[in-house]
């Protein structure tokens, strides 16, 4: 069994101004930046640390990384969030303006990726960490879709999850079990920083 905590990276630029991303690759804002630094001390002992190779899923990696003495940090295409299309760049009031009712119907543009294609992606991205590093301990630093696909293929209802936000997944090979969904940073620890909130 290999053991997987997924997590989402750390705010992004577009995170903070309410864009979708989807396969965008904005930078981490600076509070992203202090959010991966105080996740590190949550993460606790990992053998390994695997990134999407957006940037800022590859940043908040570094920084865990370098902070627990881990690496290099493996990138995986694979686990690149899901491409958004139309709505790469858009905020929820622009999406509602010009794909009205879309969001609240839970339909999609034509250039979304398709659910099938994208669970299929991740999962072998999974397979393909399983296969080099079957029982260790990782972190994958991916994206809030990357998380969303998963509990969906796995009967679990929506639920928004934040910036470093993380679930755990267990590789037994032949199937995907997903532990408790956890926060690696929460805003009573941003409270304590000077500057913060």
């Amino acid at each position: 069994m290999t053991s997987i905590l997924v997590a989402r990276h750390g705010q992004s630029e577009w995170n903070a101004a309410g864009r979708w991303q989807g396969q965008a690759d904005p930078p981490l804002s600076d509070l992203g930046r202090t959010q991966a630094r105080l996740a590190a001390e949550r993460v606790g002992a990992v053998d390994v640390i695997v990134a999407s190779d957006l940037q800022r899923a590859m940043e908040t990696a570094a920084i865990i990384a370098d902070a627990l003495g881990v690496g290099p940090v493996v990138i995986d295409v694979g686990l690149r969030e899901r491409d958004a299309g139309e709505w790469s760049g858009l905020t929820r009031a622009e999406i509602e303006r010009d794909w009205p009712g879309y969001l609240a119907d839970r339909r999609k543009p034509p250039g979304f990726e398709p659910d099938d294609a994208f669970r299929s992606r991740t999962r072998a991205a999974l397979d393909r960490l399983h296969e080099a590093y079957g029982g260790a301990e990782l972190l994958v630093v991916s994206h809030g879709g990357v998380i969303y696909g998963l509990e969906e293929s796995h009967g679990l209802p929506f639920e928004r999850i934040a910036n470093l936000g993380a679930r755990h997944v267990r590789h037994h090979g032949d199937r995907l079990d997903l532990g408790e969904r956890i926060q690696l940073v929460d805003e009573d620890d941003l409270r304590t920083l000077p500057g913060q909130l």
